[in-house]
């Protein structure tokens, strides 16, 4: 039985994807802070994972919190799993794509808003889908 929904070869995934898209959902890697498209990007819509196409935040959830990366509130409702990561000596909860397991960045209990949240997100693990 498959974890996930959709599930690729790693051959498979390398042959989708970019070599950084690559890295950030396939091997937990990290864009550089403030060089992502969708930091800065403000338009009406949903965010949606830039692997398996799976809407993950809609546009009226995003803010800017100023650390370099795009940042959501909220995920839509189910489409986000949240993992527990200890990795680079900190306490971190990693969120995934439901749907086939990319990675997508962490989620930290520091938001401005008033759910609390700030989903901090990278730009690479997205596409943005205008309303």
């Amino acid at each position: 039985m498959s974890k996930y929904p959709i599930e690729k070869s790693e051959a498979e995934w390398k042959a989708q994807l970019s070599e950084e898209e690559y890295s950030v959902l396939r091997e937990k890697g990290t864009e550089r802070a403030f060089t992502g498209a969708y930091n800065m990007h403000f338009e009406e819509g949903t965010y949606a994972c830039m692997a398996c196409n799976t809407p993950l935040f809609d546009s009226s959830s995003k803010f800017d919190s100023g650390c370099g990366w795009p940042s959501f509130d909220e995920s839509i409702e189910g489409r986000v799993e949240y993992i527990k990561d200890t990795s680079h000596g900190m306490i971190r909860t990693e969120i995934l794509c439901t749907n086939c397991g990319s990675h997508l960045g962490h989620v930290f209990n520091d938001g401005p808003t008033q759910t609390g949240q700030r989903y901090c997100v990278n730009s690479v693990s997205i596409d943005f889908d205008k309303k």
